[in-house]
């Protein structure tokens, strides 16, 4: 455990406190390490002996709610899955998050992200708890049939423990509209009530406009704020971009808007480079050849992109990179990769997506590091105007959301200034 030059009687009791944690959390390495960054950044002095006990209580979800998801495929066979929901603290308001479908979640994955998701929701300055759920099925490959009763069968459990003014999930990866409505149909059909108990849902019944876009665009507004106190601009800079997915993609949208070269996608296979960047119509097919389930690489050769398949993109020379992925994609070697290739500011669109190493090669060249925890909190922002639009029963425009969007980045950047 790093003791960042503190007194002996202070790092004894972090070390101790460390060993205690360590050992209740065994087996859970991705929330030990978000408790482990937190700890790195708590100041000297008179916190420790003082705060400790708020410690404990802080990164000790309230409860984790763990079943068993049962449902029917379009052969007839019947399959069982895992059902997460992690309430990690509601001491601002409802427990607020999202829901994640992935083979790789797991109740460590969960704890991560819902502890994640407390501060990040605490920087808004929105009256939100944190929290986080999903499962470990795999929404790949399924047909909508599946899906729905895949749906259905969580739903059905879930809801005993969510509410408008108790918890109120939203999409994540492997959840969007489709699976959100079918999700809210089923909440609506056990609890025979219209609420805004779910977030992210198609505009046509209920959703708010630019919930897809929101974090994407957030990441490129909270930058801004950055550069603008550096008396920089994003016009002209060179994005090393991973990710092809919705933050990833919306993120490149809004880089174009303000005059950015976007130099790079990626997938789990490889990534796109374009020494001139992505233009407005490439990114535009990308993302229509996405959302109809095509292969990065299929959609790159017909656009005479450059794919690089097996490769990662943290050579590249860029200005500014923007890990969009997954968390812990971007390791120590690819830190120093970025650093020998000019690049002066890290600005994090996934949740976790820098190892602690890589961060540490970062400060120590003085390269400017964004967390997630700031940079992303533009989905959670949208998702309670929708909360809002839903209690008042009104929609607001493309316009106010945006500007509303753009408000909220801003505060959070003074906030963490």
């Amino acid at each position: 455990m790093p003791e960042k030059n503190r007194g002996k009687d202070q790092s004894d009791a972090l070390t101790k406190f460390w060993d205690d944690f360590e050992r209740r959390n065994t087996g859970e390495p991705e929330f030990l390490q978000a408790v482990h960054e937190l700890i790195e950044t708590l100041p000297d002095g008179e916190f420790l002996s003082n705060q400790l006990p708020l410690l404990r209580i802080l990164v000790e979800p309230e409860r984790s709610i763990s079943f068993r998801v049962t449902w029917e495929d379009d052969k007839g066979n019947v399959n069982v899955n895992r059902g997460w929901r992690v309430q990690f603290n509601n001491a601002l308001g409802p427990y607020k998050g999202g829901i994640r479908f992935h083979p790789n979640v797991n109740e460590s994955v969960l704890k991560f992200l819902a502890f994640e998701q407390t501060f990040k929701n605490a920087l808004t300055g929105l009256p939100l708890g944190g929290a986080k759920g999903g499962s470990d099925f795999n929404p790949k490959g399924r047909s909508q049939g599946e899906l729905r009763r895949f749906c259905q069968s969580f739903m059905t459990e879930l809801h005993k423990h969510i509410g408008e003014n108790r918890d109120i999930p939203a999409g994540d990866i492997g959840v969007g509209s489709e699976a959100i409505g079918y999700l809210f149909g089923q909440y609506k059909r056990i609890s025979d009530q219209f609420v805004g108990t779910l977030t992210g849902k198609d505009p046509l019944f209920g959703g708010s406009v630019l919930r897809a876009e929101a974090t994407g665009y957030g990441v490129v507004y909270f930058l801004e704020e950055v550069l603008s106190q550096r008396d920089e601009s994003i016009e002209g800079k060179r994005i090393a971009l991973s990710g092809a997915g919705n933050v990833a993609l919306h993120a490149a949208e809004k880089f174009l808007q303000h005059g950015a070269h976007v130099l790079t996608l990626s997938d789990s296979q490889g990534y796109v480079s374009s020494e001139n960047g992505v233009d407005a119509e490439q990114l535009k097919d990308i993302k229509k050849g996405k959302a109809d389930g095509r292969a990065l690489e299929d959609i790159a050769t017909e656009l005479d992109l450059t794919y690089k398949a097996g490769e990662r993109l943290w050579s590249v020379n860029c200005d500014i990179a923007v890990p969009c992925a997954t968390q812990n994609e971007l390791d120590e070697k690819d830190a120093q990769s970025l650093v020998e290739h000019g690049c002066g500011y890290v600005v994090c669109g996934a949740n976790m997506p820098c190892t602690p190493k890589a961060i540490h090669v970062f400060e120590d060249a003085k390269v400017v590091f964004v967390p997630s925890k700031a940079a992303n909190a533009g989905g959670v922002a949208v998702s309670a105007f929708e909360r809002t639009q839903n209690a008042i029963l009104y929609d607001w425009d493309t316009d106010k959301v945006d500007n509303r969007l753009l408000d909220v980045m801003k505060s959070i950047h003074v906030c963490c200034g």
